[in-house]
């Protein structure tokens, strides 16, 4: 249940979003391409971000380029 205070953990980075061109799933409501994104957690395949929709949700790290 680590999901449930997600919303209320520390930010880990920021990433920006290249692009929400999904081949399987819509994204492109949720995800602004260009827009910077907090990460709250991260796996291999996946980043955990508070996207525009203000919640904590999991997309693929393919849409993301980290800011350094």
């Amino acid at each position: 249940m680590i999901h449930v205070n997600w919303e209320k953990n520390e930010v880990i980075k920021q990433v920006k979003c290249m692009h929400a061109n999904a081949k399987k799933y819509k994204v492109n409501n949720m995800l602004t391409e260009g827009n910077v994104y907090d990460v709250i957690n991260e796996t291999d395949e996946f980043i955990f971000v508070i996207d525009n929709s203000k919640r904590v949700a999991g997309y693929y790290k393919e849409y993301f380029e980290e800011i350094v």
